[in-house]
Order: C-alpha cells, then sequence, then structure tokens
C-alpha cells in the first residue's frame, strides 16, 4: 500500500478497482461483440445462403434431367401426355433461376456460372428439344427419333457438366463460410478465457486487498472487543486501518465507555428486577394453586349437586306416577312443576361441567376430516331431524388441526339449534359449507328458521343468554357459549351473517393447514382467462352458488365448489328420493 492511497476510504478503494475492471471487462466486451456479429453473419449465410442454394442446384439438375427425359420420350411415344414433365419442368426451371439469383448476388463466380447454365439450357431447349417436337408433331415418331442422336445427348452433358460446376462452387464457398464460423467461434472462446483470466485475477486481487485492508484490521478490533466483552472494560481500543475502520474502534471505545459509567446503575436494576420477579413468580404460582383448587372446586361441587337434584327429581317423578290423579289438580301441577326444576336444574349442572372442561381435559390437536364430524353430528341429530322433518345437507369439508371431540359438539350444537328455532309447518333445511379466506377456513351453518335480529346478534353467544321463553323453545341457554369458547380455543373466531335475507346463517373460523394455503395461492396464479373457463365449468357442473342463498367468495376468498359430500334428511309424507342430489333417506 502507497502512502498516497494510505488514506484511501473503502468505498474510493473498491471504486478504483471497480473501475478498472469495468475498463478491461468492456474492453473485451466490445471485442466478443464484434466477433459474435460475425460469426453470426457467417453462419446466416452458410445456413440462409449457401445450404438453400446447394439443395436448389440439386433440384435443378433434377428439373434439366426431367426436360430431356421427356422430349426422349415423346420421340419414343407421340404422347402429347410425356411432354407434361418437359413444360412443367420450364416453369419450375425458370423459378428456380430467379430464387437462386435472390440467394447468390453476393458470390459473382456463381452467378455468372448459373447465367452460363441457364444459357446453355435456352440453347438445347432451341437447337435439340423444339425441333424433336415440331419433328414428331409433323412427321410422327420416326423423324423425332432421328434428331435424338449422340450430338443432343454431348449437348446435354455439356449442361450437366455446367450444373455439377456450380453445385462444386456453392461447396466451396459453403466451406469457406464453415471455416470462417469455426475461426469466429474459436476466437469467442478465447475471449471467454480471457475474460475468465481477468475475472480470476481479479478475484486474486480483491482477496489479498481484503485480508490486507479488511481482516486484519476487523481481527485485531475483535480480539480488543472481546477483552472489553470479558470484563476488562478499562481497555482502550486501538485504532487501525482504513478511515471507517478507525472511526468505528472510536465509536466502540465510546460505548465502552458509556457502558463502564452504565454499569453500576445496570446491576442495581437488574437486583430490583430480580427481586420483582421472585414476587410475580410467587403470585403465578399461587394464581396457578387458585385456578387448580377453583376447578376442583367446580368439578366436585357439581357432582355433590347433582346427587341431591337425581334424589329430587326420582323422588318427584315417583309421586307423579304414584299419585297422578289422586289429589287434586293443583297438586299434579305442583309435582309437574317440582320435576321440571329439578331436571332443568341437572341441564344446567351437566351444561356448565362441560363448558368449564373446555380447553382444561384436552386430548391435543390432531388432523380432523370435518366430514367425518359432519357424519356423526349427522347420527346425533338424527332422532330430531326425524321428529321435525328436517333436512342436513353440506358440501365437501376440509381437514384441519383440532380436538375431534370437540369439533363434533361444536357443529352439533349448531345444527341442533338450526333445527330447534324453525319456522311453525316448515320443515328445516340446514346447510353446512366451507371457503378459505387467507389462511383460516371460514365455516357457515345456514338454516331457514325463525332468523336472528341483528341487534341480538352478539347477544346470543353469552352463557345462559336466551331471547325467547323455555316453553317457546327449550334448553338452558348454554349451547352457542360452548360454540364460542369452543372456537376461540382453536383459534378462530364466531358470528352472526345479519345480511342473509331468510333464517340465520352462523359463521366460524378455523386455521387452514399450510398445503390449503398454498394450494390456494398456486390456484390464485392461474391466468384470469383460465378462471373464468374453470368458474364457467362448475356453474354447468352444478357447483356454483348454492340454491340457499349462500354466499360467493369475497375478496381473498376460495370457496370449496365440489358437489354436496353427505346430506340427511327425515322422511316425511310425499317426499320421493331425488337421484340428483347426496341425500340419504332415514325410514
Amino acid at each position: 500500500m502507497t502512502a498516497q492511497t494510505a488514506g484511501w476510504t473503502l468505498r474510493r478503494r473498491a471504486v478504483a478497482l471497480l473501475a478498472v475492471v469495468g475498463v478491461l471487462l468492456g474492453a473485451l466486451v466490445a471485442v466478443e461483440i464484434a466477433v459474435a456479429a460475425k460469426n453470426r453473419e457467417y453462419t446466416r449465410s452458410v445456413l440462409d445462403r449457401t445450404g438453400p442454394l446447394r439443395a436448389q442446384s440439386q433440384e435443378l439438375l433434377s428439373v434439366l434431367v426431367d426436360q430431356e427425359t421427356a422430349i426422349r420420350g415423346y420421340a419414343l411415344t407421340g404422347d402429347r401426355r410425356d411432354l407434361e414433365p418437359y413444360v412443367q419442368g420450364g416453369e419450375r426451371e425458370q423459378q428456380l433461376y430467379r430464387s437462386m439469383r435472390g440467394l447468390i448476388g453476393v458470390y459473382p463466380a456463381l452467378g455468372r456460372q448459373l447465367n452460363t447454365v441457364e444459357a446453355q439450357a435456352g440453347q438445347w431447349r432451341s437447337t435439340v428439344a423444339e425441333p424433336v417436337i415440331r419433328a414428331t408433331e409433323e412427321e410422327g415418331t420416326t423423324a423425332g427419333r432421328a434428331l435424338v442422336t449422340d450430338e443432343s445427348r454431348q449437348r446435354f452433358d455439356v449442361i450437366r457438366s455446367s450444373v455439377a460446376q456450380l453445385q462444386e462452387g456453392i461447396r466451396a464457398e459453403r466451406d469457406k463460410g464453415a471455416d470462417n464460423i469455426y475461426r469466429t467461434s474459436s476466437m469467442l472462446v478465447l475471449l471467454l478465457i480471457v475474460v475468465a483470466l481477468v475475472v480470476a485475477g481479479v478475484g486474486v486481487v480483491l482477496l489479498v486487498s481484503l485480508e490486507r485492508i479488511v481482516v486484519r484490521p476487523l481481527t485485531g478490533l475483535a480480539e480488543q472487543v472481546r477483552e472489553v466483552a470479558e470484563g476488562d472494560f478499562q481497555h482502550r481500543i486501538a485504532r487501525s486501518g482504513p478511515p471507517e475502520f478507525q472511526r468505528l474502534a472510536e465509536d466502540v471505545d465510546a460505548m465502552r465507555q458509556k457502558i463502564a459509567k452504565d454499569l453500576a446503575e445496570v446491576r442495581e436494576a437488574r437486583e430490583r428486577i430480580e427481586w420483582v420477579n421472585s414476587q410475580l413468580q410467587k403470585q403465578a404460582e399461587e394464581l396457578v394453586r387458585s385456578n387448580r383448587d377453583l376447578e376442583q372446586f367446580a368439578y366436585v361441587a357439581s357432582h355433590d349437586l347433582q346427587e341431591p337434584l337425581r334424589k329430587v327429581a326420582s323422588f318427584c317423578q315417583l309421586l307423579q306416577r304414584r299419585y297422578a290423579g289422586q289429589l287434586d289438580e293443583r297438586a299434579d301441577q305442583y309435582i309437574a312443576f317440582a320435576v321440571d326444576g329439578a331436571q332443568r336444574m341437572q341441564r344446567l349442572i351437566n351444561d356448565l361441567l362441560a363448558f368449564s372442561r373446555i380447553g382444561r381435559l384436552t386430548t391435543g390437536f390432531t388432523e380432523v376430516d370435518l366430514n367425518k364430524v359432519m357424519g356423526d353430528v349427522s347420527g346425533q341429530t338424527e332422532a330430531a331431524r326425524q321428529y321435525a322433518d328436517g333436512e342436513l345437507t353440506w358440501d365437501q369439508l376440509p381437514t384441519i388441526r383440532g380436538e375431534e371431540p370437540l369439533l363434533t359438539n361444536l357443529l352439533a350444537n349448531l345444527v341442533s339449534n338450526s333445527i330447534k328455532f324453525r319456522r311453525p309447518d316448515v320443515p328445516p333445511k340446514v346447510h353446512v359449507w366451507a371457503r378459505l379466506v387467507g389462511d383460516e377456513w371460514e365455516i357457515s351453518c345456514q338454516d331457514n328458521g325463525i332468523g336472528i335480529e341483528p341487534e341480538f346478534a352478539d347477544k346470543i353467544f353469552v352463557i345462559f343468554q336466551r331471547l325467547h321463553s323455555k316453553d317457546a323453545y327449550p334448553g338452558t341457554g348454554i349451547g352457542l357459549a360452548i360454540v364460542k369458547k369452543i372456537v376461540e380455543y382453536h383459534g378462530g373466531r364466531v358470528w352472526v351473517d345479519t345480511d342473509t335475507a331468510e333464517g340465520t346463517v352462523i359463521r366460524f373460523t378455523l386455521p387452514a393447514l399450510p398445503e390449503d394455503v398454498e394450494a390456494a395461492a398456486r390456484a390464485a396464479e392461474q391466468p384470469a382467462a383460465d378462471e373464468a373457463a374453470a368458474d364457467e365449468e362448475g356453474d354447468s357442473a352444478g357447483g356454483g352458488e348454492p340454491a340457499d342463498g349462500t354466499p360467493p367468495a369475497g375478496d381473498g376468498a376460495t370457496r370449496i365448489e365440489l358437489p354436496r359430500q353427505a346430506g340427511v334428511r327425515a322422511e316425511g309424507p310425499g317426499d320421493t328420493p331425488d337421484s340428483d342430489s347426496a341425500k340419504e333417506t332415514v325410514g
């Protein structure tokens, strides 16, 4: 390193090196471009000129031979049809002359040879072919054969020899072009080797420069920093290397001084933090113990409450069966009230116990096929659907990660609610489908029931919140609260779609598997034309928007447009099997 360049910054040195390399590579690239252009020109000459010329010269010789053969055949037979190759050959001969002159312009010697062939062919036609044709037409085949002599054959052999010379000239030009291609290709390879040597030399220079200018100063600075990091905060950082490294050493030394200054404060703060952490640890342990005691209390209390309730309900039912009709009407009513109250209390306690167990008693997440879950839900709600002459259908549903018992409970609660809150004299219809929105599956459960007013859309998920009296619609009011807790336990959310014109649509989200998200992303990258064609094909196959008003997938949503996987409905009067649907009839 010279004294003149010792004060150069790394940027200045890099720019100087890149400038020198750029000039060298630019000159080499310019020369290579010129040689490549010549190589391309020679290649075009061989492929686009001499190659077609050679093929056309072969065809020209063939056309001339066909004409001579046609003349001799006509002289023998006198049949005008034997002259067709002569007439057609003459036309094709003129076309070949025009085509070859368009390609032969850069080869004057070949042009002169082509003119010679054309002149000799014209002389042969005027001195041999035309007289033979006239003699045969006017005097017969004997006169025509008399003109086909050795002299006439020798004249055609002269044409054949001229065509051969023309072909030899074309072959010589092609060989010359091939030699030029080989020479320029070798030059291109040589230039590439030179470029590779330049790049290798630059790499060597760069490595040596990095070692001297960057690695050594950085290594020295790193050793000093390690000494400080090991606890020697009084060690002063020495400066060396380029100006950037010297400024870095100054900054590191300033940081060392700041660290040494703040070290005492840090130690004091750490002691305070350790004391606070110990207090937080104690509170956390106390909270865990308290939660465990509360869970045990809730479990024990619910079981202890179950025993007297079962006894009260059992003896009240015995009273009702044994003394029904023997006491007055009011006594029967009081007994019925007591039985109903005890049974409702049992249901409330069981529902509370189930609500408290969600997320606490876990079997671990696994991959769950929601189609199988819907099959289980169909079996669980079969009796209710038969009673109400109801219908349950679902589209192809995804596979997600979760707890199968909880997901079964979730969908069973939604389907049961849809069947329960039906309109009078209208058979309930429940449909479940899914679509991919971002990285979540949005699953919807739609029915044709009484619906929910928008102002009550959020209240129905509150525990024990009821919008109707227990006489109109029985239940404890905890089903949708359990639904909400299961969905949130699986990392999703649940809400009521208030934009539905008829019935109720409850939607909830569940995280999608990564492979489903990747498949949707690949599908979204398809051209718009393919997407439109796929939509049109899906509509014609009956896989479009459901007839019950299911909204199409919105922005960022991928709708599952597959045939319905299964469906179940209760048999009712006048029902007939439908071969076009995926429903089963349960008798």
